[in-house]
C-alpha cells in the first residue's frame, strides 16, 4: 500500500439510500474539508466580488470534482467480502463555504441496486492517503428508506500490533491482493461501514475491498500537485516523520486562523512552520535526493552543499510566494487553474532535474568540460579523475533551480489560506520560516552524503592511491545516474 503524508482532510458524512424493493440505490456523499484546504479550493470564484462565494459561483467546481473523483473511483469501495460493487454513476453535485470551511455533496450510484444479504461493507479512503478521511461525530451515517431489519455501523480506525502494522505498511505498490493474515490488519486501519440486514450475529470488515490505486492521476479536488512518484512506507523513522509533519501542518494552519484576533499566534506560527519544513525535508522530497546525489557526484566541497540546499529552499519558498501574488492575487485564479498552472512548474523542475543528471553523467564519462583529462593504464575508461569534477557556477545554479522551481504544495496552501484571513504578511513570514528547517534537514543530508564518500576514499587510500581514485570515480558516476534516473521517473509520473 502507498502513503505520502496527507494535504486535505475531510470530515464525511453520508446516506444510504434503499429503493422500494429493499435494495441499496445510492450512496449521498457530504465532506467537509479542513479549513486550510477551503481557502485553497475558493479561490478565484467570487467572481461577483460581493465578498461572499455562492453556490452558483462554486458549482463549476463541483462539476470540476467529479471528473476528478472518478479516477479515484471516488474514494468509495464497497462490496461483500471480495466482490466489489462499482461506482459510475454521480448526480446532484454542488459545494457550499461556510463558516469558513468547504463542503462537497454529491449522489452516488452502483451500476445496479445492490440488495443486501448479511453483511456489506463500505469503505470510504484513499489509499494513496494523499487525502485523509474522518467520520463526524454523531449519526455519521444514516440509512434512508431502509428495510426494519437493517442496521449500519461505524467502525473507526483501531489501533494494530506494530509489528503487523510494519508488515503491512512495507508492502510496495505492486501489492494488489494483501496475504491471509494480513486482511484484518488492513481492514482495522480503515474507516468501515458495514450495513446488516439480518439477524446473523456482527461480523468483521474483511479488508478485502480496498482497491489499490496503482498510478497516480491528476491531484484530487483541484489540489496542488502531489510530488508523484515518490511512494513512502509508513514504517519505523518515517512513520514518524509522517505523524510529526501532519501534527505540526494542522496546527500552523490553526495558527494563521488566530492570528487575527491574537498576535501572540505569530511566535506560534512561525516555531511550528519551521519545524514542519524540518519534517517535511525528512521526508520523501525530490529537493534532499538531488543535492545529496550531485554532491557525490561532485568533488564539491561540503561548504557548496550546506550552500546549495540553503539557496534551494530559499528559492522554492520564493516561488511558492510570488506563484501566489501573481496567480491568485493579481489575476484571481481558481483554485483548478492554480493547480494546473503550478503543475507546470513541478514538470520543469523534474525536466531540469534530468537534464542536469545527463549532463553530469556524460561530463563523467567524457570529460566534458574539464581541462584535463587522464589516462589510469588498465583503468583507461577513467577518462576523468575527480579532482577535476567540482562542477562551477552555471552547473549549482542549474541545481537550484532544478530543485527550487518546484513550489511546496502545502506552501501554496498555506500562503492562499492566510491571504483569506487577510495575513499575507505572516503566511509569507511562514513560508520562509520552512524553507529554513527545510535547508537545515538538507543541508544534514548533504553533509551526511559527503562524509560516505569522503570516508569510502580514505578507505581505498589505505590501500593503493588508484584504488582510491576508482573508489570515487565509481561513486560520482552513481551519483550522476541517481540524478538522473530520479529526474526521469519523476518527469514520467508527472506527464
Amino acid at each position: 500500500m502507498v502513503f505520502a503524508h496527507p494535504h486535505i482532510w475531510i470530515e464525511a458524512r453520508s446516506a444510504i439510500v434503499f429503493d422500494n424493493q429493499g435494495a441499496i440505490s445510492a450512496i449521498r456523499h457530504q465532506w467537509t474539508f479542513d479549513e486550510a484546504f477551503s481557502a485553497w479550493s475558493i479561490q478565484g470564484l467570487d467572481t461577483d466580488g460581493d465578498g461572499q462565494t455562492s453556490d452558483a459561483e462554486m458549482q463549476a467546481l463541483a462539476d470540476e470534482n467529479m471528473i476528478g473523483l472518478q479516477q479515484y473511483s471516488y474514494y468509495t469501495f464497497a462490496g461483500v467480502g471480495s466482490d466489489d460493487i462499482p461506482f459510475t454513476s454521480t448526480s446532484n453535485p454542488n459545494m457550499k463555504y461556510e463558516g469558513g470551511q468547504t463542503t462537497l455533496s454529491y449522489t452516488l450510484a452502483p451500476n445496479t441496486p445492490v440488495r443486501v444479504s448479511g453483511a456489506f461493507e463500505i469503505e470510504l479512503t484513499d489509499p494513496e492517503y494523499y487525502v485523509a478521511f474522518s467520520f463526524a461525530e454523531g449519526d455519521a451515517v444514516t440509512l434512508e428508506n431502509a428495510p426494519d431489519n437493517c442496521t449500519v455501523e461505524v467502525n473507526a480506525p483501531k489501533s494494530i500490533d506494530p509489528a503487523l502494522e510494519d508488515r503491512l505498511f512495507a508492502l510496495g505498490p505492486d501489492i494488489t491482493e494483501l496475504p491471509e493474515d494480513l486482511k484484518s490488519a488492513a481492514a482495522d486501519l480503515a474507516n468501515v461501514v458495514i450495513v446488516r440486514c439480518d439477524d446473523n450475529q456482527p461480523v468483521q470488515a474483511s479488508g478485502d475491498i480496498v482497491q489499490e490505486v496503482t498510478k497516480k492521476r491528476a491531484s484530487p479536488f483541484a489540489a496542488p500537485p502531489a510530488e508523484k512518484g515518490l511512494p513512502v512506507v509508513r514504517t519505523g523513522f518515517l512513520g514518524w516523520v509522517n505523524a510529526q509533519q501532519k501534527t505540526f501542518y494542522a496546527a500552523l494552519t490553526k495558527a494563521l486562523g488566530q492570528l487575527k484576533s491574537d498576535g501572540n499566534a505569530f511566535w506560534v506560527l512561525g516555531t511550528l512552520s519551521f519545524l514542519y519544513g524540518v519534517f517535511h525535508a525528512a521526508g520523501p522530497g525530490h529537493g534532499k535526493i538531488v543535492i545529496s546525489s550531485y554532491m557525490l557526484a561532485t568533488e564539491a566541497q561540503l561548504q557548496r552543499g550546506i550552500v546549495l540546499s540553503f539557496a534551494s529552499a530559499m528559492l522554492q519558498s520564493i516561488t511558492a510566494i510570488v506563484f501566489v501574488l501573481i496567480a491568485a492575487m493579481a489575476l484571481n485564479m481558481t483554485s483548478v487553474r492554480l493547480s494546473e498552472t503550478s503543475n507546470l512548474l513541478v514538470v520543469g523542475s523534474y525536466v531540469l532535474v534530468t537534464a542536469l543528471g545527463l549532463w553530469l553523467v556524460v561530463r563523467k564519462v567524457f570529460g566534458l568540460g574539464n581541462d584535463h583529462d587522464h589516462d589510469h593504464g588498465e583503468h583507461n575508461h577513467h577518462v576523468v579523475t575527480p579532482t577535476h569534477v567540482g562542477g562551477g557556477l552555471r552547473e549549482m545554479i542549474g541545481v537550484v533551480l532544478a530543485v527550487g522551481l518546484r513550489p511546496c504544495s502545502g506552501a501554496l496552501v498555506v500562503l492562499v489560506f492566510a491571504l483569506s484571513q487577510g495575513v499575507l504578511a505572516a503566511g509569507i513570514a511562514a513560508v520562509f520560516l520552512m524553507g529554513l528547517g527545510t535547508s537545515i534537514t538538507v543541508g544534514v543530508l548533504a553533509t551526511l552524503a559527503v562524509g560516505a564518500k569522503n570516508a569510502a576514499h580514505k578507505i581505498g587510500s589505505v590501500t593503493n592511491a588508484e584504488i582510491a581514485a576508482d573508489i570515487s570515480w565509481w561513486l560520482e558516476l552513481a551519483g550522476a545516474l541517481l540524478v538522473f534516473g530520479f529526474g526521469a521517473i519523476l518527469l514520467m509520473a508527472n506527464i
